[in-house]
């Protein structure tokens, strides 16, 4: 084989590889995506994610610069009947032609150490991670009106994550 063919070949397998990447990615869509602070030194984002490929996807990790953490969370109701944010190491599983919900008083992104103060109208640069489809850049407005049973996203009271901060 010549050098000529060789780099032809990794030529196309590169090539191949963002197209597919691409392809991925763009079967993760976020819809009707908002943030709020609960205080400041913590808030959090909800969304719709939905799946529009024909392979089960996971949600393993989101960044942005706002904050100096950024975890998966989910909120869940103990023994005594106390609601509790902990983070979901595992992420979020997204199957095929499926959807899952990002609201407050469930399955969230956290924002603990806030870097600057949220404002109503401001916009934070969020990447999701999937284990599939990559990196997903998503820009979120800060909705501090927004009520819980407005848009898709959000039911329930997201409650106060003071005590993440750092």
């Amino acid at each position: 084989m010549s050098f000529k063919s060789l780099s032809r070949s990794a030529a196309f397998s590169a090539i191949a590889t963002l197209a597919l990447a691409g392809t991925a990615a763009a079967e993760m869509v976020v819809q009707d995506a908002y943030a709020r602070s609960s205080n400041k030194m913590s808030g959090g984002a909800f969304m719709e994610v939905l799946n529009q490929g024909d392979t089960d996807d996971r949600l393993v990790e989101a960044r942005s610069d706002v904050a100096k953490r950024v975890e998966l969370h989910t909120s869940k109701e103990d023994a005594n009947g106390v609601m509790k944010m902990m983070p979901v190491e595992e992420g979020f599983a997204i199957p095929a032609g499926g959807t899952h919900m990002f609201q407050r008083g469930g399955d969230h992104i956290m924002f603990m150490g806030l870097n600057r103060e949220l404002k109503d109208g401001d916009k934070i640069d969020v990447t999701l991670v999937f284990e599939k489809a990559g990196e997903v850049p998503v820009r979120i407005e800060v909705d501090m009106d927004r009520q819980p049973t407005e848009g898709h996203a959000g039911h329930d009271n997201h409650g106060d994550h003071s005590e993440h901060s750092n």
